[in-house]
């Protein structure tokens, strides 16, 4: 489904990304791990086609997004969702106009089926019923499942996450975990989720790349990750467990 080959990105004198390869298979969560400015953001921003790499190639399908216009990169966007990390709602829109939103600009669908879509979708992500809500009445953990509804508004082929738990308690964080699973259960879509969170990583994800530095260190199942034997990838662990113990 996705396809990065050789990816590298430059910032004047920083190298942001180094010689990046990556297969994600479809229907596959893969969740993108590393800390603070180790480049998981620019990569998601790369497979989204909102820049593009220094060098490599990066497919969706079989599509090279890396060679392509505006307008064909657009019609491969209408197959991605994307849910962003403070779920970029509308505030002078209600919760059913941000859910239509994708919809309205980018299809002819009668405003009948439009309203029919918008329901089915909230109902999914367990909001029945509040299309009639605007974002500020909205909880934290409320506004995500709207910005996951808006998300699979058009029906994509790949879904991305960026920190999806960012700012959520344990139990929010939890439940919007589940939700990720639930969506890759029953709307078959592969899944590329951005997080600095192990624990949810580890919970959500069929693989877990870690990104360092820009390089890709480590790619395997959560199951078989904490056995990697590298310092980088034991430090994250040790961070998670120091997390736990503390009850934080």
């Amino acid at each position: 489904m996705i396809r990065l080959k050789n990816v590298s990105k430059r910032f004047a004198e920083k190298e942001a990304l180094k010689d990046i390869s990556l297969t994600i298979e479809k229907g596959e969560t893969v969740a993108i791990i590393g800390g603070s400015g180790s480049g998981k953001s620019t990569l998601l921003r790369l497979m989204i086609g909102l820049d593009r790499p220094t060098s490599g190639e990066i497919y969706i399908g079989a599509d090279n997004i890396t060679a392509m216009n505006e307008n064909a990169l657009d019609r491969v966007r209408l197959r991605m969702g994307m849910v962003f990390q403070y779920s970029a709602l509308f505030d002078s829109m209600s919760v059913g106009e941000n859910v239509a939103f994708g919809l309205r600009e980018h299809t002819e669908k009668p405003e009948e089926e439009i309203r029919r879509i918008v329901a089915e979708k909230l109902e999914l992500v367990g909001l029945p019923g509040v299309e009639g809500m605007m974002p500020q009445e909205l909880s934290g953990g409320m506004k995500k499942r709207v910005g996951l509804a808006r998300a699979i508004a058009t029906d994509p082929e790949t879904i991305f996450y960026d920190e999806p738990s960012s700012g959520l308690d344990p139990i929010m964080t939890a439940k919007i975990d589940e939700l990720i699973i639930d969506m890759q259960k029953k709307l078959g879509v592969t899944s590329v989720v951005v997080t600095h969170d192990m624990a949810s990583a580890s919970r959500i994800a069929d693989r877990i790349a870690m990104i360092y530095d820009g390089s890709l260190i480590a790619a395997d199942t959560p199951e078989r990750f904490q056995d990697i034997d590298d310092d980088r990838v034991q430090a994250f662990f040790r961070t998670l467990h120091h997390k736990r113990g503390s009850g934080t």
